[in-house]
């Protein structure tokens, strides 16, 4: 039983207009976010859905809330959808960043990857065959596709803000990848190849 999720960056911050990296702060919609929303929820509003959940940073609810309001549904939230800890780039100019060697307290991919395989298996054994709105950001929803696509974070474009993605998932699928990455992690094997391996359907990949 597939579970469709429209997967969705939340709208323009103050900080993105600003090229501040904002990691795992609160955030805040500026106009241009504001309106982004509203097209999201104005173009998606004939669809129906079964949930709305978002990330717990305020940017993504702010977000999700204006996406959820013509369907009158509650939004649910989940720190599995939140932004990368960007660790002491946080709070940075980014243009800035270029050149500069990654500090050791930056979220691992690797465990970026394993927190985007819990998130599908939350959302498809907690909505299975339903239709869910997941808002996310630019990064938590770059894993969230590499995984799905299984392809290299490198190699997934970018969404713009407000931009949508549409996923089917079933729910087996993705708590078999979910529990291959949570071994990974808890013996401090390669997260990011094997996991990836594991998406494209290689049962050998190994969690040792």
């Amino acid at each position: 039983m597939e579970t469709n999720i429209f997967l969705v960056r939340h709208g323009e911050t103050f900080d993105n207009a600003r090229q501040i990296m904002q990691g795992q702060v609160q955030g805040d919609l500026n106009e241009r976010g504001k309106e982004q929303a509203r097209q999201v929820a104005q173009r998606l509003s004939g669809e129906h859905f079964d949930a709305v959940i978002s990330s717990d940073l305020r940017r993504a609810i702010q977000t999700a809330e204006i996406i959820a309001a013509p369907h009158g549904l509650p939004v649910v939230t989940t720190a599995l959808l939140r932004e990368r800890d960007w660790g002491s780039f946080t709070g940075r100019f980014i243009p800035d960043l270029k050149g500069e060697v990654w500090p050791d307290d930056i979220e691992p991919e690797g465990a970026l990857l394993a927190r985007a395989c819990t998130l599908l298996e939350y959302i498809t054994t907690t909505y299975p065959g339903q239709r869910v709105v997941a808002v996310g950001h630019g990064i938590i929803n770059k894993a969230i596709l590499a995984v799905y696509g299984q392809c290299p974070m490198n190699a997934v474009q970018r969404m713009l803000n407000a931009e949508v993605r549409q996923l089917t998932m079933t729910a087996e699928r993705a708590s078999a990848m979910s529990a291959h990455a949570t071994a990974l992690t808890s013996t401090g094997g390669d997260t990011t190849a094997s996991v990836l391996a594991f998406a494209k359907g290689d049962t050998t990949a190994s969690a040792e």
